[in-house]
């Protein structure tokens, strides 16, 4: 049985590489069917702000990346509550349908997977 897979991501799309190598490793891993949640963190909520204008910035945007973790299989979609209110952002303004959840939540949600990675 494959084990089960939670990857952290907290870092903004425009702070270097870490959120599209979190992504990629989600989608990576989607494709090979492993059981894979994806938790936004930090400033890894900001990932999911809609319409992000990362020409401006000279980056790759992370939109299209996003939109195909469904076609993955990766539905396990969470970010931390906290996060979300430090940074003003509400879960129905988002790009993906995601669950918020407080710290205990996410303490026990990642004790339910067998792997956790954090970029």
């Amino acid at each position: 049985m494959a084990k089960s897979l939670l990857i952290i991501t907290r870092q903004a799309p425009w702070a270097g590489p870490s959120a599209r190598e979190a992504l990629d490793i989600a989608l990576a891993g989607g494709a090979f069917d492993l059981p894979i949640g994806l938790l936004f963190l930090d400033d890894g909520v900001f990932q999911l702000v809609r319409h992000q204008q990362s020409a401006a910035l000279q980056q790759k945007d992370l939109t299209a990346n996003l939109q195909a973790l469904p076609l993955f299989g990766i539905e396990s979609l969470y970010a931390s509550s906290r996060s979300l209110d430090e940074r003003g952002l509400h879960t129905e303004a988002l790009s993906l349908p995601v669950q918020s959840l407080d710290d205990t939540a996410l303490s026990a949600l990642i004790d339910q997977y067998d792997q956790v990675i954090t970029l």
